[in-house]
């Protein structure tokens, strides 16, 4: 399982997360707690009804996951920001 969807939550696996976003999967879980990582995660409307597209943010990087609705990842990527560090501002939804 490397996403998993219901009608109240969707759960990513942390070994999908920390490979996108270059930290050890037994960290994920605590920089979630702390706000390290951040998520952003939106629905599809009209052709997209169904899929998900799930954003995490981590330092200079943000990594984006689009999922169909049983959760099979579809696409994947990922942008590293080289030395600059994204402003908080940036990873909340209605920036």
């Amino acid at each position: 399982m490397q996403v998993e969807i219901d009608k109240d939550a969707v759960v990513v696996d942390a070994k999908l997360v920390a490979s996108l976003l270059g930290v050890d999967p037994a960290t994920v879980h605590s920089l979630l707690k702390t706000q390290e990582i951040t998520c952003v995660c939106e629905r599809g409307i009209e052709e997209h009804e169904g899929e998900y597209r799930l954003s995490f943010f981590y330092r200079n990087r943000r990594a984006r996951v689009q999922v169909d609705a049983a959760g099979n990842v579809k696409k994947r990527s990922v942008i590293d920001f080289g030395d600059v560090t994204l402003p908080r501002k940036l990873n909340r939804v209605g920036r």
